[in-house]
């Protein structure tokens, strides 16, 4: 695990004692190999000074006893046979009220099936049906039934029910091999809650965004462009949003939606980005440069479209250099503002990462290796490297944009810090 990784994780637990202090957790556990992992995420908790219970399906405890987690809990785990409790409360409308978060993790597809339709038919679902505060659910599971359209659309169902998914990792599954499926870390589930319900990590931040790939025409048909499609932009300005940043998001060439509650401008070519950023800089705390930008552009612009001729096989184009964006706001940085620049390279790329992160005086920068057809350009998975001058600080695996876009959040706001 690198620096930035151990960094960020000590001092996000330490702030999440006070914020966890006296907090009431339920945590279910279901039927996943990825069950061991709960004993360590039930410990976390407990370190960050939550009372914690734990509640187990029938075939959780073929992968885990009750008396690994009742030892930890210091209490007795519900399971089945709390349906059959003849005391003067009913156990599980009792722990229902009880919870102030639940977490459902590992969830089986079968156990996430069954909770998105309203099923009841173990201790658990009853329990969770009849709880209304916060609910996390953590899937686990092989990647083709997590790909099926039934657990999609389960998904979907749970989300649009105001349920939260922390959804799993590119990793190494049961099977042997390593495909999205696999349990995210415990670490990053009690991140996770932390940054959801507490308050924002960017909170009255004002951050600005570049997204997509930046056009100069070479005549009214035709243009030079790149292969962005603005999905790194794009999350990073969804992910600052929901952390409580006023965003700013710059958009050139991209055709997705843009998420809610941001100031949106749209651009065409490098000059325009370049305007608009110098522009809105001043006012803002934080830039990313997610952009891709032309190096080049026509010297001459055609009035009417280029026409074959017979005389010639050849088109010869005059380019010259566009404005070097990143250097002009270099010489506007003020010493509280944060500059994140990302470096798209197919070579050599951690030296030629690093040099241009010396050369534009940036604060991060976010390497991309596109020599990986499979992810990047308009992948919605990446996988990056994040360095500052002293070196890499966090290089991630193949994962999802929307997770990548989190990650460099929280290095941000240890920056911001």
């Amino acid at each position: 695990m690198y620096l930035i990784s151990n960094y960020c994780i000590i001092k996000i637990l330490k702030t999440l004692g006070d914020v966890m202090q006296n907090k009431k957790i339920v945590l279910y556990v279901t039927g996943s190999i990825a069950a061991y992992k709960s004993v360590y995420l039930l410990r976390l908790f407990q370190k960050q000074g939550a009372d914690v219970k734990v509640v187990m399906t029938p075939f959780a405890e073929k992968f885990v006893s009750q008396l690994t987690f009742a030892s930890l809990a210091k209490c007795p785990v519900y399971s089945e046979s709390n349906f059959t409790n003849h005391g003067e409360t009913i156990d599980h409308i009792e722990l229902a009220k009880w919870a102030d978060i639940s977490v459902v993790a590992p969830a089986s597809a079968d156990f996430i099936a069954k909770m998105a339709n309203g099923i009841a038919d173990n201790f658990a679902l009853t329990t969770l049906l009849a709880t209304d505060t916060s609910k996390y659910v953590v899937p686990a599971m092989n990647d083709v039934m997590w790909n099926n359209f039934a657990t999609r659309k389960n998904i979907e169902t749970l989300e649009q029910n105001g349920i939260k998914i922390l959804n799993p990792e590119y990793g190494r599954l049961a099977e042997g091999y390593k495909a999205k499926g696999r349990m995210i870390e415990p670490e990053e589930i009690v991140q996770t809650i932390y940054a959801s319900d507490n308050p924002k990590l960017l909170s009255g931040k004002n951050v600005l965004i570049t997204a997509g790939g930046t056009i100069e025409d070479i005549d009214p048909v035709r243009y030079i462009s790149n292969r962005s499609t603005g999905k790194m932009g794009y999350a990073l300005a969804d992910v600052a949003v929901k952390q409580g940043a006023n965003v700013t998001l710059i958009s050139a060439n991209c055709h997705l939606q843009v998420p809610e509650n941001i100031n949106f401008i749209k651009v065409k070519t490098s000059d325009e980005l370049k305007n608009s950023i110098l522009t809105k800089l001043p006012k803002n705390d934080v830039l990313i440069m997610a952009a891709a930008v032309s190096d080049f552009k026509p010297v001459h612009v055609a009035k009417q479209k280029i026409k074959k001729s017979d005389d010639s096989n050849e088109l010869v184009l005059h380019l010259q250099k566009t404005d070097d964006i990143l250097k002009l706001v270099a010489d506007q940085k003020k010493a509280n503002q944060v500059i994140i620049g990302f470096a798209a390279e197919t070579n050599d790329v951690k030296r030629n990462a690093k040099l241009k992160l010396e050369k534009k005086h940036l604060d991060f920068i976010v390497l991309n290796d596109v020599s990986n057809q499979k992810i990047g350009f308009g992948s919605d998975d990446n996988q990056v490297t994040i360095m500052n001058k002293n070196g890499i600080l966090k290089q991630t695996g193949i994962e999802s944009k929307e997770k990548i876009a989190k990650t460099i959040i929280n290095v941000i706001k240890q920056q911001l810090d």
